[in-house]
């Protein structure tokens, strides 16, 4: 079995009597990997799996989970299905990526790291919330009047076609 079926495995088998340890074990692996990542944002980091996760550390599953988490924000992804403990990793960080997906995830244990004032500065952290913000906005579209054409193409009425309820 891979380390990353491994990795999901370890998701899916979780229950609540496990499910606090393992948050515990992996929140703060996380925290501890991406504070040494944004303390040398421009370093590239590599290694095989196991040193890495040794230098962290951490199981080398819940390394794996981490590169899981954060392959969407790297420059380069790794296609890490087939990895072990002797696999190459490289991790180059996309920072604006980074913040952006750690928003998106909810994740406020890791972009609220003091680092990132650092990094990305205060302004382009502004910039890049309210873009998450402003993705996750729901525009309406035009609302359809009762004696207009139906825009499914019928030919009818909207309100004698699709807009009878």
């Amino acid at each position: 079995m891979t380390l990353f079926e491994q990795w999901k495995d370890l998701i899916e088998n979780q229950t609540e009597e496990t499910f606090q340890d393992f948050w515990e074990e992996y929140s703060s692996a996380e925290t501890k990997i991406y504070n040494d990542i944004l303390d040398h944002p421009a370093e590239k980091l590599t290694g095989t799996l196991g040193e890495l996760a040794e230098k962290y550390e951490v199981r080398p599953v819940i390394f794996m989970g981490f590169l899981d988490g954060i392959n969407e924000s790297l420059k380069k992804g790794n296609d890490f299905e087939s990895f072990d403990e002797s696999s190459q990793v490289e991790i180059l960080i996309d920072p604006e990526k980074l913040f952006y997906n750690m928003l998106a995830a909810d994740a406020d244990y890791l972009y609220g790291l003091p680092q990132w004032e650092d990094v990305l500065g205060e302004e382009k952290m502004t910039e890049i919330a309210k873009a998450y913000k402003k993705s996750k906005t729901v525009v309406k579209g035009k609302k359809i009047g009762r004696n207009e054409p139906c825009p499914c193409g019928s030919g009818k009425k909207y309100k004698h076609c699709c807009g009878r309820s």
